[in-house]
Formats: structure tokens, C-alpha cells, sequence
């Protein structure tokens, strides 16, 4: 697997992630310094790692300020990682140390971002190609939640807009899995007080999030996939010009989509966790869910 990176020809230059004393896997390296390794190497077990992108080192390293940065040199036999740009070398050198605020530049395109792999501005997460997001994997603009690709969402999965619940597509919905707007209850069409099914009910928002079944869909029910650059088509990268910088993009998915993804895997139990709800109507959830009457 040696000289897999056709288009470069050696030294090979990018970025290696130590801990606050300059060591990675025991081993201490210093600024100026070259370091051989004997024997033969092998990606993500021996030999002397690095990326290409500073952004893929914290897929190994925790974005902390408190680690080192080294920008450094492979100038000896390596190896290649299938999934990212991580490298695998028998002879490295270490030229320099990145300090915090570099790092942040180099990590992410845009301005201001203390997360890494931003592509917009001002985000304090992850992954977020919008603007001002402090979550993470947000593909819109000001959500302080994650996975959202609305705007102005503080809750999660939501496709909508000032969303402060969960897998809300409509806007202005406090409460959870609602289709329609401003709705503050659960599996709601129309605004009522918290209700259930557009019913009052007796059951609290607090028992609701507490329930089996709000615990179902916080755990299965995702309508962002995380798609990485490698698996991408021609076309979702033509539709997506800043997945180079974010390694992928966020894939929205309907809610009736990823609720029937789930409920196709859930057991009789689980599935009564829905239907024994309080005001529980077949015809509202099959609105809201895609999931047609069955006999459980």
C-alpha cells in the first residue's frame, strides 16, 4: 500500500495532533525534529500518523486547545487511510507548532468558528455549514441545536424554522413531531394547549418526555444522516459544493421516512408504546407518521 497519493510526490506535508506534552501514543515529538521507524508500516497501527486536512485530525484527537498542533513533513515510505486523508509514514519531520487561533483557520472556511469543519461563519459546533450555529451538523443559519436544517431552531432534527421542540417540519413549534405551526403538544395538526393527538389530555409534557414512546424516537427517529465525502454521488456533490470543507453534508430525510425506518424495526412492545397513548387516533398518526393501521 505504499504511495497510494498518485498526484504527490514526497515530502507529503499536513497536520499531527499530540497531547498538551507533544506526545502521541507515548512517543514525545519536538519541533525541528525527524523521527524513523524501524520495521514495516501499517495504516492506523505502526509507523508515524498524520492528515492532510487538520479538520480530520479530530476525528482521532479531541478539539481542544490544550492539545499540540504540528504541521509536518512525511518524507519516507507510507501508506494511505480509504476513509480520510490520514497518512502513514515510516520518516516524519516536524516542522513547526500551530497555535489555537491558526488551527481554528485551518480547521474550517469561514470566519470566526470555534468548532471544526464550518464552512459558514460564527459557528461554535461542528460540522455546520450555515451561520452562527453553536450545535452541531446544522446545515442552516442562528440554530443552537443539532442536526437542524432550518433556521433559528434550538430544538433537534427539525426541518423547519423556529423550531424549539424535536422532528418538527412546520415553524414556530415548541412541542414535538408536529406537521402543522406553532404547536406545542405532541403528534399535533392544529395549535391547542399541550394536547395529544389535538386533544387535551391528562398526561403532561414532562410524562410525554418521559415516556417509552418519546424515548423511542429521541433514539431512532433521525431525519439527518451524516453523509461522508467518500460515499457522496457525482450529483449530491454538485448540489453541495462545501462538503470538501465539511467532509460530507447533512442529508435531510422526510420525518414520515425515517419514523417508518424505525418503526419497521421496533418490536409489538414498542410499537404499543405509540398506540396506547393517551387520545391516541389512527388517522392523525398515519398523517403525521405514514404508518397505515395495523393490527397489533
Amino acid at each position: 500500500m505504499k504511495n497510494q497519493i498518485a498526484t504527490q510526490e514526497l515530502p507529503i506535508r499536513g497536520y499531527k495532533v499530540a497531547d498538551s506534552t507533544g506526545r502521541c501514543r507515548g512517543h514525545l515529538f519536538e519541533v525541528g525534529k525527524e523521527y524513523t521507524h524501524s520495521g514495516n508500516i501499517k495504516i492506523c497501527s505502526e509507523g508515524y500518523h498524520f492528515c492532510l486536512k487538520a479538520s480530520h485530525c479530530f476525528s482521532y484527537y479531541s478539539f481542544n486547545s490544550n492539545n499540540t498542533v504540528f504541521e509536518v513533513e512525511a518524507i519516507g515510505e507510507y501508506q494511505t487511510h480509504e476513509a480520510d486523508s490520514k497518512i502513514c509514514t515510516s520518516h516524519i519531520r516536524i516542522v513547526r507548532q500551530l497555535d489555537w487561533s491558526e488551527v481554528l483557520t485551518v480547521a474550517n472556511e469561514g470566519k470566526d468558528n470555534t468548532g471544526h469543519s464550518n464552512s459558514g461563519n460564527s459557528n461554535s459546533g461542528d460540522w455546520n455549514s450555515g451561520n452562527r450555529n453553536s450545535g452541531d451538523r446544522n446545515s442552516g443559519n442562528r440554530n443552537s441545536g443539532n442536526s437542524n436544517s432550518g433556521n433559528w431552531n434550538s430544538g433537534y432534527r427539525n426541518s423547519g424554522n423556529w423550531n424549539s421542540g424535536n422532528w418538527n417540519s412546520g415553524d414556530r413549534n415548541s412541542g414535538y413531531s408536529n406537521s402543522g405551526d406553532r404547536n406545542s403538544g405532541a403528534f399535533c395538526t392544529i395549535k391547542l394547549p399541550f394536547t395529544l393527538f389535538n386533544k387535551k389530555c391528562k398526561m403532561t409534557e414532562e410524562e410525554f418526555i418521559n415516556s417509552k414512546a418519546y424515548q423511542l424516537m429521541q433514539n431512532n427517529v433521525d431525519i439527518y444522516i451524516w453523509i461522508r465525502e467518500s460515499v457522496m454521488t457525482d450529483q449530491e456533490k454538485l448540489d453541495n459544493p462545501k462538503y470538501k470543507t465539511t467532509e460530507g453534508y447533512l442529508k435531510t430525510i422526510p420525518f414520515k421516512e425515517a419514523f417508518r425506518n424505525a418503526w419497521g424495526n421496533w418490536t409489538i412492545d414498542n410499537k404499543k408504546a405509540f398506540t396506547t397513548l393517551e387520545n391516541f387516533d389512527w388517522k392523525l398518526f398515519t398523517e403525521i407518521t405514514g404508518i397505515e393501521k395495523e393490527a397489533l
